[in-house]
């Protein structure tokens, strides 16, 4: 895989280069409809290509949503919605195991049976390092949730929790929570850069 920001709303971007022809190709970007220019041959693939079972969806141009847990197509429309591919997992090992090479930036719980918690069909997901964790932006959706209860996303350590009835809603609710994720730790992550660029 090829990954390019998009020169238009700095959305990083994921191509499979055996799409590309060897020359400089216009694409257009699933988020803002804006030309991205993409030359396979001033590219060599970063990542190994991701499992079989992750099926057809792996290879479309665009940053991920991953899936995990129980497959329906409106969390595959809801991802879509908010513009990311769906990657469907049914196992959470399998899901950690891509999520690390892959690191998508957008990670969908969906259990077979919601539980108290902690969800431990979902533990090996949920139970990344810090550092990975906060490269991701976790949502869980099941029936008997209520939608951007934060009190529920704490106990399930996620960011976001979605009513399945709510998904036809999902581009507003995400802009909301992911906009609220981002000044809760904007701070943290500009005081991490500089500690960074300082050592």
């Amino acid at each position: 895989m090829i990954e390019i920001t998009c020169t238009s709303c700095q959305k990083l971007l994921s191509i499979d280069e055996n799409k590309l022809p060897m020359q400089a190709v216009a694409l257009t970007c699933p988020v803002c409809k804006a030309k991205v220019t993409v030359d396979r041959r001033h590219h060599e693939s970063a990542h190994p290509a991701a499992p079989a079972e992750v099926g057809e969806d792996t290879n479309v141009f665009g940053a991920k949503a991953l899936i995990v847990g129980t497959d329906h197509p409106a969390l595959r429309q809801a991802a879509k919605q908010i513009g990311f591919v769906p990657v469907h997992f049914a196992d959470a090992k399998q899901a950690r195991d891509y999520f690390t090479q892959e690191l998508p930036p957008v990670v969908i719980l969906h259990p077979a049976q919601m539980t108290t918690p902690p969800l431990e069909a979902m533990a090996p997901i949920v139970s990344l390092a810090p550092a990975d964790r906060r490269k991701a932006f976790f949502i869980l959706v099941a029936e008997n949730l209520r939608t951007l209860d934060g009190n529920a996303a704490f106990l399930y350590g996620v960011n976001l929790v979605v009513a399945t009835k709510d998904l036809g809603a999902i581009q507003q609710i995400y802009r909301d929570a992911f906009g609220y994720h981002e000044r809760l730790y904007g701070a943290m992550k500009m005081v991490m850069k500089e500690f960074s660029s300082a050592h």
